[in-house]
């Protein structure tokens, strides 16, 4: 990514005046590829992040994991999470590893404290630890232990680039994107996991495709439904509560999916029939040049899209409280400043 590449997305001003400014890039497209609405460079280059885990999922769900181990809806939406640790969390997990036959210190995503905060109060007061389950990504990481364990491909390795998951992960999302795998440049994210640099209007045909997989093949159609109906289904394994990602599935209702990554990365797919009848699958991949650690850049700008397409009625955008996430306040509870696109909706003609 170069500086180049992002635009003003969204000021914050403090009293009359402009205090900061977060600059990057998006696009919505449909299912032809067609540009919708963009700003900044279409093919910027950035790792998605978390916002990933749906398409590492493919594979393993292709050939037949799914069945194998018996997996419900609810653990399959978990494996594409980011999840906040809760203890519901841990207890799906817990069930996994048993269907699996894996145990948790097979994960090699780390340990951090979960991301809830109750949940991270709770385990303080009772003088508890954080184990491998608490972390963000354990379910992504039980996914890929489990194709291994189905396979009879070797667990310890399972993280190693040259590992059969993650070379099939590879190819896998590479169909998707529309590329070749040796065109993907190679990171290694904060769970150890490998992860790819992808133009980010790659990025956003793929999600369409995730969305609305009709002219894919009856295997991919499959997965693609499976895996898009299981997050919508059960938001708050994707993410936890008060969370982004499960706010906006649970009161879009069916109507989008939504996966957050690390450093101000976000996509979003909009299902078929949802703009109007008979119209196509949208994907929109959002990513905010300065890491957003905050996250507000990125869901702002996830809301305006979303309003301005006609996806979210007020109502929506009231339940999601768009106008209080757009304020800035102080200490005191104040209202200092608010948060404001920084460029105009209607010139992209989706207002």
């Amino acid at each position: 990514m170069n500086p180049s590449d992002c635009e003003a997305l969204a000021e914050v001003t403090r009293g009359s005046t402009v205090e900061s400014i977060h600059f990057g890039a998006f696009i919505v497209v449909d299912l032809d590829g067609k540009v919708l609405a963009s700003r900044g460079a279409p093919d910027l280059l950035t790792y998605p992040r978390s916002s990933m885990k749906p398409f590492q999922l493919m594979p393993f769900l292709e050939s037949g994991g799914s069945e194998h181990f018996g997996f419900t809806q609810k653990e399959i939406a978990i494996m594409c999470a980011s999840h906040a640790g809760t203890d519901l969390h841990v207890s799906v997990l817990e069930g996994m590893h048993k269907k699996i036959g894996i145990r948790e210190d097979d994960l090699k995503c780390g340990v951090h404290w979960p991301s809830d905060s109750k949940t991270r109060q709770a385990m303080r007061a009772a003088g508890k630890t954080p184990t491998p389950f608490r972390h963000n990504c354990s379910g992504k990481h039980t996914g890929m232990l489990a194709y291994a364990q189905m396979e009879s491909f070797d667990k310890k390795s399972y993280l190693d680039p040259a590992h059969p998951v993650q070379v099939r992960i590879r190819e896998t999302l590479a169909e998707m994107l529309g590329m070749s795998p040796e065109d993907l440049p190679l990171g290694i994210d904060g769970c150890s996991a490998p992860v790819y640099g992808i133009p980010l209007q790659n990025m956003a045909k793929a999600v369409a495709l995730l969305a609305d997989p009709k002219d894919l093949s009856e295997s991919r159609k499959k997965v693609c439904n499976t895996i898009t109906s299981a997050m919508m289904s059960h938001p708050v394994m994707v993410a936890g509560p008060g969370k982004f990602d499960t706010d906006l599935m649970t009161t879009a209702a069916g109507k989008v999916f939504s996966k957050g990554g690390a450093e101000g990365y976000q996509i979003i797919g909009v299902k078929p029939d949802v703009l109007k009848r008979g119209s196509p699958g949208l994907g929109i991949a959002i990513k905010i040049a300065d890491g957003d650690t905050q996250g507000r850049a990125r869901t702002f700008i996830s809301l305006l899209l979303l309003k301005a397409l006609g996806v979210l009625s007020d109502q929506d955008l009231e339940a999601l409280a768009f106008k209080e996430k757009a304020l800035v306040k102080n200490w005191r509870g104040l209202e200092v400043g608010k948060l404001q696109p920084a460029f105009q909706m209607n010139e992209m003609g989706i207002s």
